[in-house]
């Protein structure tokens, strides 16, 4: 099989990502390129940020979400026809894999990072464990492209849908343009994806005071999550979105962050993932070591590792880890479980089409 640069990968994603933001609407009379006001085309929770992705340039539609979510479980996106997004993305399980630690794709071969949830992806400023992606409508391109994923170029992508006689009039519809390209692509598959939302919980509810209560087991949990793990896991989308060492290897195979920054002061940092829906996303960690969230509480507690680029939060006065008591890691426990979106995992709109 043929090899592929990673690095050679990212830079081709930056290239689609700087074509997408110079096209110009006066380039074409039959472009949809128009930006959008300020709202955002669907609701979101009141007690989130801001997004970042607002679908500017991308009119977001109805019949655009339903391309997008087609594309989503299409198999012939993959060099082979076997598999799709969603092969290593279940909307049962938050977007996630539950049956493999780390991304499984054509071939079945192996990728070196467990497959991260989809939700709330319009308030993430960049994607991937590592942060190689930096535009939500770019996000296909490395998936598509990588060889031990769904290894097809994004030529032969447009190519087979230019020549389905069952896509090709969907495009026409959605976009107004007499042939597909890979513009089009992108801005579908964001359409869907955007619109996978997260923020009906139960303690969404509670803090947007719709009727719900959390015991008081629950509510103890939540101050410690506030008061230990806080530094990290903050807002209400329960991460701040930083690159950190969280003390999984004293070495590393998986240089993580560094890849992209080639800043050594990265070396071993990954993305801070949300807390949200934990009880659906596990295995956890970036390669799926964990598949407990008592063995994620075990590890801050007793087995944080040292080294050059761990993060301090997790060194203070001269001690490793996050001091916790059987009795905190209960209460906390309880709270993670406040934080699992049933109307998510359920959501009709989401599933296979």
């Amino acid at each position: 099989m043929k090899k592929r640069n990673w690095s050679q990968i990212l830079l081709f994603c930056s290239a689609v990502a700087l074509v997408i933001s110079a096209c110009n609407p006066d380039d074409n009379s039959n472009s949809t390129d128009v930006v959008v006001p300020d709202t955002l085309p669907f609701a979101v929770p009141s007690n989130f940020p801001e997004p970042v992705y607002r679908f500017t340039n991308n009119r977001y539609s109805e019949e655009g979400f339903q391309l997008g979510r087609m594309l989503f479980y299409e198999p012939i996106l993959s060099r082979d026809s076997t598999i799709s997004c969603a092969t290593c993305h279940k909307s049962y399980a938050a977007f996630t894999d539950p049956t493999h630690p780390v991304a499984h794709g054509i071939d079945h071969l192996s990728g070196t990072r467990n497959a991260p949830p989809i939700f709330n992806a319009i308030w993430q400023k960049t994607l991937f464990w590592d942060g190689g992606v930096a535009h939500l409508e770019t996000l296909p391109v490395a998936p598509l492209t990588n060889p031990v994923e769904m290894d097809i170029q994004l030529a032969e992508v447009v190519r087979r849908l230019n020549q389905s006689s069952f896509y090709k009039p969907k495009f026409q519809a959605v976009f107004k343009k007499d042939t597909v390209d890979s513009q089009q692509i992108l801005y579908a598959f964001a359409q869907f994806m955007g619109a996978i939302v997260s923020g009906n919980s139960r303690y969404d509810k509670y803090v947007r005071k719709e009727g719900e209560q959390l015991t008081d087991t629950e509510l103890a949990g939540l101050t410690l999550v506030k008061n230990k793990c806080g530094g990290c896991h903050n807002t209400e989308l329960f991460t701040d979105q930083s690159y950190r060492n969280n003390g999984l290897d004293a070495t590393f195979t998986d240089v993580g962050r560094q890849r992209i920054s080639l800043d050594n002061n990265d070396l071993g940092k990954f993305r801070v993932p949300s807390l949200r829906n934990l009880s659906y996303t596990k295995p956890y960690m970036h390669d799926g070591r964990f598949n407990k969230i008592s063995e994620v509480l075990d590890h801050y507690a007793a087995g944080v590792l040292a080294s050059a680029t761990l993060d301090p939060l997790l060194q203070q006065k001269g001690v490793l880890g996050i001091p916790l008591t059987d009795d905190e890691k209960t209460k906390i426990t309880a709270f993670l479980k406040t934080l699992d979106d049933s109307d998510l995992v359920k959501n009709k709109r989401y599933t296979q089409p």
